[in-house]
């Protein structure tokens, strides 16, 4: 089974031992979709970053000063948003570790697919970025099935913690033989379902870390998970989507 999340806005450097990090297996590509934003001038890369001048600037100062192959973080640690503040990988034990090396993958603009070791630098490149490199107008096009084809290389069991603006880059490719299963976190207000995105982002680190703590290995344990008071609802769930609600909510 191989678990797949999103990555966050916010990265930080945390320089570790060379020889705990691995090299991801789409760097080449990253080399060369970086190169084409080191190419463009500020108004394009605020264009195509969605971000004000500030935000820009120092992404900008980033292309410029940091290179792909020095002063390198593993991928879990460097992204700091909520959804990794919640999982917590600092505190890993490393049975937990040894988990989610063999099972977590980080979906990445720029990087492509991301083991949690794989050493990254600071970025910023969302999968949905109209960035144009040769004939594809967009990210999902540059990638095409390469991501796809890497997750279902050896498991054919994809547990999807990612937003839609990531895992659509992986649904548009799936085959009848792969099991797919996205896990919904969400509220049962007036007689209908509410996802709340800090909500959900907070459920998501949190199952990553449930998960590794009791080295999840079949679907159907992933039911079990009743962290952050959530619990699984059979009744609005199906064989490709899990849904889990907030308790009190729940009428």
């Amino acid at each position: 089974m191989k678990i797949i999340i999103s990555p966050a806005k916010k990265m930080n450097r945390k320089e570790e031992e060379i020889d705990r990090l691995t090299r991801p297996v789409f760097y080449e590509e990253a080399c060369c979709l970086r190169e084409k934003m080191k190419a463009m001038d500020f108004g394009s890369l605020k264009t195509l970053w969605n971000c004000n001048d500030k935000i820009t600037e120092e992404n900008l100062e980033r292309l410029r000063l940091y290179e792909m192959d020095k002063n390198l973080t593993g991928a879990v640690i460097a992204y700091e948003g909520i959804q990794y503040q919640y999982m917590a990988p600092q505190v890993f034990t490393e049975r937990q570790w040894e988990y989610i090396k063999g099972h977590l993958r980080i979906l990445s603009g720029l990087y492509g697919l991301l083991g949690p070791q794989d050493g990254v630098i600071p970025y910023r490149l969302e999968m949905q970025a109209k960035l144009q490199i040769g004939e594809h107008k967009d990210l999902y096009s540059f990638w095409g099935d390469r991501l796809y084809r890497e997750l279902t290389r050896e498991d054919r069991t994809i547990l999807n913690l990612a937003s839609k603006e990531y895992s659509k880059a992986i649904e548009k490719y799936l085959e009848k033989d792969v099991r797919y299963i996205t896990c919904i976190f969400g509220e049962y207000i007036q007689g209908k379902i509410k996802v709340k995105a800090t909500k959900a982002k907070m459920a998501r680190g949190e199952m990553v870390r449930w998960l590794s703590e009791n080295q999840i290995e079949e679907p159907e344990e992933i039911k079990n998970f009743h962290s952050l008071n959530y619990a699984f609802r059979e009744e609005y769930s199906s064989e490709r989507e899990f849904v889990f609600l907030e308790k009190e909510e729940v009428q």
